[in-house]
């Protein structure tokens, strides 16, 4: 009897090691940060922001996020009526490799997660570029893990908060942000 006792002790301790170590890299994006300060932290929760749009650029599918602040100023008329985005205005862009749906070929879906792209409105910040701070996480599903974009990727990153504002400056006058707000 004390044999069972002892093994399912043993189970148990295992089981509760696993699933310790899950919850232990699950929170690892969190920890990471680009150079200039922006945290993937800074966006913790972004899986549940509602949908700004959907795009494909090159190979890539997209789904772009705003959190409540970003979703409240894009229905307010943002930017489109003249006024900037607030500060607190956050937006994540997760990229998918597309693929065919196996069921109904006709379809394309999200394939394998290639990165996830953060953009958050702080113009005290970020005063240097447009009020707007930038961050990319590569996504590698063999370890499902992230980390920071860099300049062999691509596209290339220069891997700090200000790593979109170059190619956001063709969108200055909508306040550096190329996505509207999708009709429903």
């Amino acid at each position: 009897m004390r044999r069972i006792a002892f093994g399912l002790m043993v189970i148990v301790a295992v089981a509760l090691a696993a699933l310790g170590s899950r919850a232990i890299s699950a929170q690892d994006k969190y920890t990471m940060q680009v150079p200039g300060g922006l945290a993937f932290s800074e966006f913790k929760g972004y899986e549940a922001w509602q949908v700004v749009s959907i795009s494909q650029d090159g190979p890539l599918m997209a789904a772009i996020l705003g959190n409540s602040v970003m979703i409240d100023a894009y229905l307010a008329g943002v930017p489109g009526n003249g006024q900037p985005f607030p500060d607190g205005a956050k937006m994540a862009k997760v990229h998918w490799t597309p693929k065919k749906m196996e069921i109904f070929p006709a379809a394309t879906v999200p394939g394998p997660q290639h990165d996830v792209d953060f953009m958050v409105k702080d113009s005290k910040r970020f005063a240097d570029s447009g009020g707007w701070g930038y961050a990319v996480f590569e996504y590698d599903a063999a370890s499902d893990t992230f980390r920071p974009g860099n300049s062999a990727d691509t596209p290339p990153q220069e891997n700090d908060a200000k790593c979109g504002f170059a190619c956001h400056t063709t969108a200055k006058t909508k306040d550096y942000v190329f996505t509207d707000y999708g009709h429903r």
